[in-house]
């Protein structure tokens, strides 16, 4: 046979018979095939259907807070500044010296008069001692010439009668008359001295007074600069490794606060105008305050002016130069001040703008529910909802831009 006829035999082999008969059981394939394919799309739809289309989405929420007690009035004008001391001092000895104690430590409370370190006064103490001897070596010879003084006075007496019964000349007695003139001439002359000797025991005792650096008033340490063992003295040294200090010193109850506000809405400005701060450390804590005064200059390059607040609470908490925000209160009429507050207060974040509308989205059953909300008026970061929104619900934070009415929504967390 040739190679030509078998490879024909072996393609005749390969060819399907489409006229043979099915095997058994092979005409059921297609319609399970098919079945399985209308179970899983019967499946797809209904979770389609249990989930509203759409897939859950995470999402932040904040509680509506009701107005309720909130003070001042409508905020005017927002500005943020920083906390300043107005009382605040780099504390110094009055002389230059070696430091031998270093008294303080960052954060200790001390009073006015507390000693905070002491010089070396090796030098200070041999000059008042010296002082001292001269002032003691003054009086001694003071009575040296009270006593001599003494003497001539009753030798005058005794030659002027000496002179009365002519047993002596009347010149002896004008000698001893000027004996007595001279001798308190000399009394009066040593008493000034011995004035001179105790201002000097004076200047020495305040130079020895120098070397203890006391504080100038009670305040809270908040910065140590020199150690013992390092010169300190009340002149810039122009380098090396002088101190001109040993600590700065703060009055806490000096504290306010300091805010450059656009010069184009400082009318809106006012002395003695409440005002609402925040720190930004404690964002939840609102302190009332008022405005002290409008510095009358301008900065020219900021096109700011600068005002200062004063914080109507004191607290452990407030320290210098903390970030402040601050929103100037409008003055309400009497008859208003007595009014209840309206609506609650949300996020400003939460507030989404939808054709004319002011909408928010709360989160009820797990679904995203629009509301269209009435604004009132801003307070911080907030803003007041005059209707709309109950205290207690929970509103939207950011809203996702795929965010819409009836979405499931699942609250992510932080």
């Amino acid at each position: 046979m040739s190679p030509e006829t078998d490879k024909k035999a072996l393609l005749g082999q390969l060819r399907i018979d489409r006229g043979a008969p099915a095997q058994a059981g092979g005409g059921r394939r297609p319609w399970l095939i098919g079945g399985g394919v209308l179970l899983l799309a019967l499946i797809g739809a209904g979770a389609w259907l249990l989930l509203g289309g759409r897939g859950t989405l995470p999402v932040h929420t904040a509680l509506a807070q009701p107005l309720a007690g909130a003070a001042g009035g409508a905020s005017v004008l927002d500005a943020t500044g920083y906390v300043t001391a107005r009382r605040e001092a780099t504390v110094s000895a009055q002389i230059t010296g070696t430091l031998t104690q270093v008294l303080i430590e960052e954060g200790d409370h001390v009073r006015a008069g507390q000693v905070l370190g002491t010089l070396d006064d090796t030098a200070q103490r041999a000059s008042l001692a010296q002082a001292q001897a001269q002032l003691s070596s003054a009086q001694a010879l003071l009575l040296q010439y009270q006593a001599q003084l003494a003497q001539s006075q009753r030798d005058v007496a005794r030659d002027e009668d000496l002179v009365k019964r002519n047993l002596v000349s009347q010149q002896a007695a004008e000698q001893a008359r000027t004996q007595v003139e001279t001798g308190a001439a000399q009394v009066q002359s040593q008493k000034k001295q011995i004035e001179l000797a105790a201002a000097n025991v004076r200047s020495a005792q305040v130079q020895l007074d120098y070397c203890t650096v006391r504080a100038p008033f009670t305040g809270v340490v908040i910065a140590k600069a020199a150690q013992v063992g390092e010169i300190v003295s009340p002149f810039s040294a122009g380098g090396g490794f002088t101190r001109t200090g040993i600590g700065t010193l703060v009055d806490m109850d000096s504290l306010e606060i300091e805010v450059d506000v656009n010069e184009a809405y400082i009318n809106r400005v006012q002395p003695g105008q409440k005002v609402e701060s925040v720190l930004n450390a404690y964002p939840d804590w609102r302190i009332p305050s008022h405005v002290i005064a409008i510095i009358p200059t301008a900065d020219r390059s900021k096109a700011t002016v600068k005002v200062r607040i004063a914080l109507d609470t004191k607290d452990d908490r407030i320290v210098p130069d903390m970030g402040v925000r601050v929103s100037f209160l409008e003055d309400k009429p009497p008859q208003q001040a007595a009014a209840p507050a309206r609506g609650v207060l949300v996020p400003a974040s939460a507030l989404r703008r939808d054709g004319n509308e002011d909408v928010v989205f709360v989160v009820q059953n797990r679904r995203a529910q629009r509301r269209a909300v009435t604004l009132g008026v801003t307070r911080g970061d907030a803003r007041q909802v005059l209707s709309g929104v109950s205290a207690g619900e929970a509103v939207i934070v950011d809203p996702p831009a795929a965010l819409k009415d009836d979405t499931p929504v699942q609250e992510a967390k932080s």
